[in-house]
């Protein structure tokens, strides 16, 4: 990124919020609020003062947006953040985040496929007293 500094004229091609609204499905506010919070660096700026987004800024976008489908708090997003940030000396941490992570994410779907089992097996048993000759339908 460019840390909020114009973009030279030999730069990347770019996209605009525009463009990386509609490529991500995050809103205009959700893309500031990102950045406002240290979720990612200041974005490239034209000399116009438009927010321009490079392929690296899409590609983080898209990693922090599977780490808040799979429940990981913003609180524990900013930390992650903070120390990508930090460079390569921070590997481990960040390895260790994302270990810990995905561990509770698997006790998660666990937890959601033992939910529709039982679903199942209440759709199962409806479905059943509605097959019964002579019934009114379930009780």
């Amino acid at each position: 990124m460019t840390g909020g500094q114009p973009l030279p004229r030999s730069a990347e091609p770019t996209l605009t919020i525009a463009q990386v609204v509609e490529r991500t499905g995050l809103s205009h506010d959700t893309l500031r609020y990102y950045e406002k919070a240290g979720l990612i660096e200041r974005v490239g700026r034209t000399t116009g003062n438009q927010r321009r987004y490079a392929a690296t800024d899409l590609a983080w976008l898209e990693f922090l947006i599977r780490l808040r489908e799979t429940g990981m708090s913003i609180a524990d997003m900013q930390r992650f953040a903070e120390l990508r940030s930090r460079g390569d000396a921070t590997v481990a941490d960040r390895l260790a985040m994302l270990r810990e992570h995905r561990a509770g994410l698997e006790d998660r779907i666990r937890a959601l496929r033992r939910n529709a089992a039982s679903l199942d097996g209440k759709i199962d048993h409806y479905e059943r007293l509605l097959d019964q000759p002579g019934s009114d339908g379930p009780t």
